[in-house]
């Protein structure tokens, strides 16, 4: 029997065994990436610097194209890397980086979603005291205060799962390093450290949750009250977006967290995993620049200054 001591190593799950499923899925999954990165890069971009969008709404949303393009930095250029040269391993130290740097980028995306929740409130339900309220500190501090909270919840998640010895094999049943698998492999049952963090985390999540619920709700009733239709659907247009993102986010990761062990199985934890860590980074871009036309006009003006100075 080993234990994490020994372990220099540990072995990923392979999408496929033969070379050409290999092949397909590290090409599948490099059109995803370049996707990713793509879109994300030109809302940086656009943000960046176009004088029009420095303001605190699109500076969060700045601050989250960041988060998405880390979160999936970190999982998917490995697994894409081990289909191409045919591998499984990833090393001890490396998967421990791995947890940390994905739970603190994944945790700093949820609580940034959280403060865009209160941005909206305030802009629509208090519009005369938005400069007050949002002043460029204020929302700074906020953003600094979200990606803190991912720092500290990631550093207790990864200090937690690294520190109990593994004795059940070294083989990750996924395509990287996620804590419930890691914790497969403990031959610890510490059941008393293990339910402090569950609580610690279900108190974060659900406090998140139920601030972003009570601010649509705010919301909601302050837009149901604008007498002009047309003045219901620019408010509503400007909601959208976030709360598509966080409806997609919560929904997969309650799925993941709250799944029956009878219906788990290594396909469906796969297709778990790719909805929660892949989607989200890929899609933002898309959902955003589609409901935005402030972000598409700086968009098309970026692109067509780049395409003429090259031409």
């Amino acid at each position: 029997m080993s234990n994490s001591s020994s372990l220099s190593e540990l072995l990923l799950l392979a999408f496929a065994d033969t070379r050409e499923l290999q092949l397909l899925h590290f090409s599948l999954f490099l059109g995803i990436y370049l996707a990713a990165l793509l879109g994300n890069g030109l809302i940086i971009t656009a943000i960046a610097c176009d004088r029009r969008l420095h303001n605190p709404m699109y500076f969060f949303l700045l601050n989250l194209s960041v988060l998405d393009l880390g979160t999936i930095s970190v999982t998917v250029p490995k697994s894409m890397a081990n289909s191409l040269w045919d591998t499984r391993a990833i090393s001890y130290s490396g998967c421990a980086a791995q947890v940390y740097v994905f739970v603190f980028l994944f945790e700093g995306e949820y609580s940034l979603l959280t403060v865009m929740a209160y941005d909206q409130y305030i802009a629509i339900c208090k519009p005369l005291h938005y400069s007050t309220l949002m002043g460029s500190r204020a929302y700074i501090k906020m953003a600094v205060a979200a990606w803190a909270s991912g720092f500290l919840y990631a550093l207790l998640q990864t200090a937690n799962t690294f520190s109990i010895p593994l004795c059940q094999g070294n083989t990750v049943d996924q395509f990287f390093c996620e804590i419930s698998h890691i914790l497969k492999l403990s031959c610890s049952h510490s059941y008393l450290r293990e339910a402090r963090l569950i609580v610690v985390s279900a108190c974060l999540f659900f406090g998140c949750f139920i601030f972003i619920v009570l601010s649509y709700v705010k919301i909601f009733s302050a837009v149901l009250r604008i007498p002009s239709e047309q003045g219901q659907h620019k408010a509503f247009s400007m909601c959208l977006p976030h709360l598509s993102m966080v409806s997609l986010i919560i929904s997969t990761g309650l799925f993941a967290c709250l799944k029956l062990p009878s219906l788990s199985s290594p396909a469906l934890d796969l297709v778990v995993a790719v909805l929660y860590s892949v989607v989200p980074p890929t899609v933002n871009p898309l959902i955003y620049s589609m409901r935005n036309k402030e972000l598409k006009d700086a968009l098309r003006k970026m692109i067509s200054w780049t395409f003429f100075s090259c031409c």
